[in-house]
């Protein structure tokens, strides 16, 4: 579908959808951009980054794909793009 005029192509919200991506594989890419796991209770796994001590994430490991809003949180909160993300995977 194409922009309806140059403004709506300029906005700052176009980026691309998120997949329903499962709790192993963000995981996994969270591990390549060198997070580790720190601390697991119950389904939730914690991990940090070696570097940023500030970054914590909280992920549900409850083997089911995450919604796209609970997996675009956790992107921001490892403090990473979208597209950063997405390479990652």
């Amino acid at each position: 579908m194409r922009p309806r005029n140059a403004r709506e192509s300029a906005s700052p919200y176009n980026v691309p959808k998120l997949p329903r991506i499962p709790s192993a594989l963000v995981l996994r890419a969270l591990k390549r951009a060198r997070f580790y796991e720190y601390h697991q209770t119950g389904s939730h796994v914690q991990l940090r980054h070696p570097e940023k001590l500030s970054l914590r994430i909280t992920i549900p490991f409850h083997r089911k794909d995450f919604a796209p809003k609970t997996l675009k949180t956790i992107i921001k909160q490892a403090g990473l793009t979208v597209d950063e993300f997405l390479k990652l995977l």
